[in-house]
């Protein structure tokens, strides 16, 4: 066979370098711990597989014209994707135990803590401020939500972010439960609270989607697109006249935008644009942001308890996150390891509901700052 044409049926290689080498082991480890240790597999098989194709030389997937490139185009610049994925959040979300119990909106807040604290170290670095707040946004510990505000101010650093985000989101139950013990006393993880909630009305429920996103539209308007869509979500399902559309919401729509963002979140992870050092920095700062944002959550849960005479179990602090439902889960289940009478479930997701609508707020206030001070809007 003649030599050139060996060359030409081999080309992928001989334009192969170490760096695709170091990524396509790294969308290894992601499917592996997607398919092995079933760690969020929803959001790292195709983050993995796409990270896969874009160290493939020669394969133009990523390129505009490619499928990915396409994908990259209609749903990640358009913002596209983390909308639709906050209709399917919208829709499984349930505020009841928020609005019976309004006052764990405080701990939604202090889970926020993270991510102005990663935006001043950010700086300290030498990050610009587009960069260090797109950056103090993985502190939001919302996926959706840090690719939307990366999206528009640092559009370059979406991948790293994107990864740190859904990487440390999957590594909450690993993350979250020595900062727990380290930070409460057993006798504080003992406390039990009583659950005697207030009725809520379907009205209620109808109007609360409706008027907040009328309220933080007119206060945030940045944050408008991301609210409205996570209230769409929960409307379609309180109404209770569009099942049809609230069971799509939370099943097909949620899980088509999924794959086809995590598919384009992975193949922007070229070796090119990957492998520097500003990456590393992201990833101990994404780890950083999430850690601070469960220490803010955990100190404020325990002033409470402290301000309420112990009748609140500081974990709940620790669900105050936008890791909707994992975080309010995981607070639950250590104060049950400690006590198996000890049910503290509908307190946590009071606080991870007010988790959920802090981080959006937040990334849009954020948002709304940092564009007015680089005049971009």
């Amino acid at each position: 066979m003649d030599t050139s044409l060996l060359i030409e049926l081999a080309k992928g290689f001989t334009h192969f370098t170490l760096g695709n080498g170091v990524m396509i082991a790294a969308a290894f480890v992601l499917i592996y711990l997607a398919v092995f240790k079933e760690i969020e597999p929803v959001l790292l098989l195709p983050i993995g597989f796409g990270c896969l194709l874009a160290n493939i030389p020669l394969a133009g997937m990523t390129a505009a014209e490619g499928m990915m490139g396409v994908l990259y185009k209609a749903g990640i610049e358009t913002e596209l994707f983390p909308l639709l994925i906050f209709i399917g959040v919208g829709a499984m979300i349930d505020f009841s135990p928020l609005l019976a119990q309004p006052h764990m909106a405080l701990l939604g807040a202090a889970g926020q803590f993270g991510i102005f604290g990663t935006l001043m170290l950010a700086i300290a670095l030498g990050f610009p401020l587009n960069q260090a707040a797109s950056i103090g946004v993985i502190g939001a510990i919302d996926g959706p939500t840090s690719i939307f505000v990366a999206s528009k101010l640092s559009p370059e650093l979406l991948a790293p972010i994107a990864v740190a985000a859904y990487s440390y989101m999957s590594l909450i139950p690993i993350i979250q439960p020595p900062l727990m013990r380290l930070l409460t006393s057993k006798k504080e993880r003992l406390i039990q609270m009583e659950y005697a909630p207030k009725p809520i009305s379907q009205k209620t429920l109808i109007l609360f989607p409706v008027a907040l996103t009328l309220v933080i539209g007119l206060l945030v308007p940045e944050a408008t697109p991301l609210i409205s869509m996570l209230m769409l979500g929960n409307l379609l399902k309180v109404s209770g006249v569009v099942s049809r559309l609230s069971k799509a919401a939370e099943n097909e729509i949620i899980n088509i935008a999924t794959l086809f963002l995590g598919l384009a979140i992975g193949a922007t992870m070229n070796a090119k644009g990957f492998l520097n050092l500003d990456t590393g920095k992201i990833m101990l700062l994404g780890l950083f942001a999430f850690a601070l944002d469960t220490v803010a959550g955990l100190l404020f849960g325990k002033l409470m308890s402290f301000l309420s005479g112990g009748k609140i179990n500081p974990l709940i602090g620790a669900a105050g996150i936008s890791a909707f439902p994992m975080a309010g889960r995981l607070a639950a289940k250590t104060a049950n390891a400690e006590d198996p009478n000890n049910f503290i479930l509908m307190h946590a997701m009071g606080a991870n509901t007010a988790g959920q609508l802090g981080s959006v707020i937040a990334g849009g206030v954020l948002l709304s700052v940092v564009s007015k001070m680089l005049g971009l809007g």
